[in-house]
């Protein structure tokens, strides 16, 4: 099965270290939808795999909603009457309202109160804040910096522009061996935060490299692009391609401690929902979870759009604004643990596996039990049970009626995956069982079917 040596944990751990290190060299770049802050995290990508990059104008229709203009950030400061900088853009990038217009005013503190945000219960953190479609600037800070502030007046500078400009996302592709494809979304646009989401990007953009060293069956498409404007812009340039999406996962927020979630798609019983539940359902409270869909969260939400109602779940560890740290300061490099990042690979290695490798199998000798030993799949003596891939033959055989898919097997019959699998395939090769290891005739899942 593809990505196999990904579920290894020296290979999964080692992946980790890799990821993490990539994080930090993503993390200092100030990133938003649009701009040169995901462009240069592109281009660390495009130095680890093949990239499909897109620039799409300023300007141009995107169903209900329209590419942005493009902000340019250069610096930013608050400083006091003696120039000593009290809030500085060079110290953190999350210290400006993401797409702040332009201001450079002198203003006393009453006059200033307004345009800044800090979070009073969290003294020590600064906020993480954006005002993407409409025009106001502003300043985070930290509570305690700001209670600290005297009556001024104090010189406000947002070195800034909003100018026509692109949207930029990109694709690695991984050419599989048929028409069907499966697509990982993950989201680019947040500036300094590790967790939320450097560690999707990072995790994603390693997954692709290792898949390319493989023949997957599905094409698996990879998409880097900045949150809802982004997936809603490749959505409008691919709906051609829709058809083809057999399954698909959104993929973010992979660091922390808390157990892996899987969120459903707005279907329900997708195969990427039947395989997650495979996958984690096993692993036990504590150590994964599974939760219904909802529209909001991330990119999922467009993908599970009702005019594209697409087989597209989410992986996390804590969803969205579910962990203290959220969209704040305080999800940097220190919150990410690297065993939460090799259990994400392994995870994701073996969902991505389960999801290329299923079928839907027919039992060509569906009357009676065929005779096993005479097509060499039976040993030569009886006993009171037969071997576990004997009996995983056999529920095979039996459930091989064209309305179920390999993954339906494994959940009625108590098999993993890859021992169903392994005992379709050797059917197949004994000529008895069609739709495994032939493009032709397999089908990815019975609900297709």
């Amino acid at each position: 099965m593809i990505l196999e040596r990904i579920r290894q944990s020296p290979v999964a751990r080692e992946l980790a270290a890799e990821a993490i290190d990539l994080m930090r060299q993503m993390y200092p770049i100030c990133r938003s939808i649009t701009g040169d802050g995901v462009r240069s995290t592109l281009d660390l990508l495009g130095q680890r795999i093949p990239l499909q990059r897109s620039e799409i104008p300023s300007g141009t229709p995107v169903f209900d909603w329209e590419i942005p203009r493009e902000w340019r950030i250069r610096d930013a400061w608050i400083a006091d009457a003696d120039g000593r900088r009290v809030v500085d853009f060079r110290e953190h990038n999350l210290h400006v309202v993401g797409y702040s217009v332009p201001v450079r005013c002198t203003m006393s503190l009453d006059e200033l109160q307004p345009h800044l945000h800090s979070i009073p219960e969290r003294p020590d953190w600064i906020p993480y804040r954006t005002s993407y479609y409409e025009e106001q600037w502003g300043f985070c800070l930290r509570h305690r910096d700001r209670l600290a502030l005297g009556e001024g007046p104090y010189e406000v500078v947002i070195d800034a522009e909003l100018a026509p400009g692109h949207l930029s996302y990109a694709e690695c592709v991984v050419h599989g061996t048929t028409d069907r494809e499966a697509i990982v979304y993950t989201h680019t646009c947040h500036p300094s935060l590790a967790n939320d989401n450097l560690s999707g990007i990072a995790v994603a953009a390693l997954l692709a490299r290792e898949l390319l060293t493989e023949t997957p069956r599905l094409t698996w498409r990879f998409v880097f692009g900045p949150g809802t404007i982004g997936s809603l812009a490749w959505l409008s340039r691919n709906e051609e391609r829709l058809g083809a999406i057999a399954a698909g996962l959104v993929v973010g927020l992979l660091g922390d401690p808390a157990p892996l979630t899987y969120k459903r798609s707005r279907q329900g019983t997708s195969l990427t929902d039947r395989a997650a539940e495979h996958v984690l359902g096993a692993a036990g409270p504590g150590v994964a979870r599974i939760v219904d869909f909802e529209p909001y969260g991330y990119d999922e939400r467009q993908f599970c759009s009702p005019g594209f109602d697409l087989p597209v779940g989410r992986l996390t560890r804590s969803p969205n604004a579910s962990y203290s740290e959220y969209h704040t300061s305080a999800d940097d490099l220190s919150l990410i643990r690297p065993e939460s990042i090799a259990g994400a690979f392994s995870a994701l290695a073996r969902l991505v596996a389960v999801i290329d490798g299923n079928r839907v199998p027919l039992n060509l000798s569906p009357k009676g039990e065929p005779r096993l030993g005479k097509h060499g799949l039976y040993g030569p003596l009886g006993g009171p049970t037969p071997a576990e891939f004997q009996r995983a033959l056999l529920w095979v055989l039996n459930l091989a009626d064209g309305a179920n898919d390999l993954v339906a097997i494994a959940a009625r019959s108590g098999f993993d995956f890859e021992s169903v699998a392994a005992a379709a395939e050797a059917l197949g090769r004994a000529g008895l069982l069609a739709g495994v290891g032939d493009d032709r005739d397999g089908y990815l899942d019975a609900t297709k079917t």
